[in-house]
C-alpha cells in the first residue's frame, strides 16, 4: 500500500472537471485508489465520491492506492496533482 499526502493548491479546489480526468486517470490501473481528507475516505471512481470531500484551495488529502500496479499508479496520480491542479 502506497500512501501520500498532497496540498491542494488550485484557489477553486478540487471541482467537477479535475475530478473527472482523476476518475479517468484512476481507471487506467487495477489498483484501487481513494482519497482521505479528515476521517473521511471515498474511491476514486465517482464524481460524487470525490466531491463529497469537498476539497478546496489549501486543503491536504491523502491519497492510497493498493494492488498490483501501485507504483505505477500512484506516480501517475503525484503527476496529476502536481502539474494538472496547478494549472487550474
Amino acid at each position: 500500500m502506497i500512501t501520500h499526502d498532497y496540498l491542494i493548491t488550485a484557489a477553486e479546489g478540487l471541482h467537477a472537471r479535475p475530478a473527472t480526468n482523476l476518475i479517468r486517470l484512476a481507471k487506467k490501473y487495477k489498483s484501487a485508489t481513494s482519497l482521505k481528507k479528515g476521517e473521511k475516505t471515498v474511491k476514486l471512481n465517482s464524481m460524487l465520491n470525490i466531491l463529497s470531500l469537498a476539497l478546496k484551495g489549501g486543503d491536504t488529502v491523502t491519497l492510497i492506492v493498493e494492488g498490483e500496479d501501485e507504483t505505477e499508479a500512484a506516480a501517475a496520480i503525484e503527476t496529476f496533482f502536481k502539474e494538472e491542479l496547478k494549472n487550474l
